[in-house]
């Protein structure tokens, strides 16, 4: 059927006029799709956001609203595994509610303080603290009440026995003592001497800002935050990191006339004792200086050493919930040579704290595999129901299993015929580890280092001691070991 001209011209027009509002209304209809996709994406966000992030962020220690939940929750106690009590909230007849700390200054430095700022724990968990997870009839009690609902409980992997025996066997000292659960890393104990007592923190203040304070550095938590030149500890870096480079090092022969010159630094071993024909495991037994300066100088790849250093943790950043320093490791290929042989014994630059030592050590007794250390084991309710329960987080695969299979026996000969084998030897337990001496300045005033862990087949604790001042007060870092792991033995 043929169609007027008229009528063809009117269709032709009006689809000439479609086509053209088409292309008219292309950028609104693109620009809706773009604001649907922008509203679609953003409501995704949040719904993740409030899903996954929103507590981190209200958890962050540095978040200054979690004061105002303080309104509305008595702050919850923290606990030790064995059921002591480190610090709790006491409410007086007016309602005015006090922050105590049963022990003073036993566990200052690691559980903290709640005032003049906050520090440890009542700062890692101060969010957890002022949460409140009782059943909701209780709630609508309190609240009827017009009282505030009770926080959760803190359960801390600290033991009270290890914590006290730190303290005593430090006494008056200074240094600090970390111990972890051999495979798990937990912290089990972690005290700073010298010490302060958390319910004068008006005084503590005052005193750590006078001139005596700042040199005692009152409030540094010396077991995580304390750097230190960690000594003959650091042989056992130089002696894994041979062993990586020699798979014959069985062979190694070195011998020692008690003092020698390597790249024009003179070293000397401990009193100038001739330890004369040793291998690697006498070495490291007798903490031969002059055995790892050579094997520093003539056997080792310093880059090498250096990226071992690093895998150990050295220069880079702690994981642990508290405040940490980070230790230092300067040595690599393009170094002046001169630094090498002091290096390699644990002096020159180097610098370390107790828990990184004990994690090193931790590594060699799990078969090469670093757990990050952790305080907290869980989270209650006031009313004692689990409200989140920590698990060991691994950090990762540092030292090859074949490496710790060659370096133990190495360290138990260290307690067994070695330097420490004075205190160390004849336990009903063994005993692998390493002993350091570390000078501090130019008229051999050193600290006295113990890093080890027992039961070499299936090892339960690990224990980093460091004893500031070994000349002039005779502690001893391996002494201090001797009495934690005797008393952790005691306990079983």
């Amino acid at each position: 059927m043929n169609m007027p001209p008229e009528m063809q011209a009117l269709i032709d027009r009006e689809k000439d006029k479609a086509r053209k509002n088409k292309i008219k209304n292309r950028p609104i209809v693109f620009s809706i799709y773009v604001m649907v996709l922008v509203f679609l994406c953003m409501f995704g966000y949040i719904i993740y956001y409030m899903s996954n992030k929103a507590e981190r962020t209200v958890a962050n220690a540095s978040n200054k609203r979690q004061d105002s939940f303080a309104d509305f929750v008595k702050r919850g106690d923290i606990i030790t595994s064995d059921g002591t009590v480190v610090a709790t909230t006491e409410v007086d007849d007016n309602g005015n509610e006090k922050r105590v700390y049963p022990y003073n200054g036993l566990f200052s430095h690691v559980v903290g303080y709640n005032e003049y700022g906050r520090a440890g724990v009542e700062l890692s968990a101060n969010f957890t603290l002022l949460r409140s997870h009782v059943g909701l009839d209780e709630q609508l009690k309190n609240d009827l009440a017009e009282e505030k609902n009770p926080g959760d409980n803190v359960i801390l992997n600290l033991d009270y026995n290890l914590q006290n025996t730190a303290a005593e066997a430090l006494g008056n000292a200074r240094g600090a003592v970390v111990v972890l659960d051999a495979s798990t890393s937990d912290v089990l104990a972690m005290y700073s001497s010298p010490t302060f007592n958390p319910n004068e923190m008006a005084n503590v203040w005052e005193t750590a800002h006078t001139e005596e304070g700042q040199e005692s550095a009152l409030l540094l938590n010396r077991a995580t935050q304390g750097l230190y030149a960690p000594g003959s500890t650091f042989k056992v870096i130089t002696a894994m990191e041979y062993i990586r480079e020699h798979p014959d090092y069985e062979n190694y022969s070195h011998v020692c006339n008690g003092t020698d010159i390597y790249n024009s630094v003179s070293i000397r071993c401990s009193n100038s004792t001739a330890h004369g024909t040793v291998d690697l495991k006498t070495s490291l037994a007798k903490s031969c200086n002059t055995s790892f300066a050579d094997i520093g100088v003539n056997s080792l790849n310093m880059d090498s050493l250096a990226d071992f250093s690093e895998k150990l943790l050295y220069n880079k950043d702690i994981p642990f919930e508290g405040d940490t320093s980070k230790p230092v490791f300067k040595l690599n290929g393009s170094s002046d040579k001169s630094y090498i042989p002091q290096t390699v014994i644990g002096q020159g630059d180097t610098l370390t704290t107790p828990l990184h030592n004990a994690l090193i050590m931790q590594a060699v007794a799990n078969g090469g595999s670093m757990m990050e250390p952790s305080l907290i084991d869980r989270v209650e309710s006031a009313d004692g129901s689990v409200v989140k329960k920590y698990k060991p987080k691994a950090y990762g695969q540092v030292i090859d299993p074949e490496v710790t299979r060659a370096i133990i026996p190495m360290l138990e000969e260290v307690c067994n015929s070695g330097t420490a084998s004075s205190i160390m030897a004849g336990k009903p337990y063994t005993v692998a580890g390493k002993t350091g001496t570390a000078e501090y300045d130019n008229n051999g005033n050193c600290n006295s280092w113990f890093v080890g862990f027992s039961s070499k087949d299936k090892p339960d604790i690990v224990v980093s001691v460091v004893v500031e001042d070994y000349t002039s007060n005779q502690i001893s870092g391996t002494s201090v070991a001797s009495r934690i792991m005797d008393a952790y033995y005691a306990g079983q």
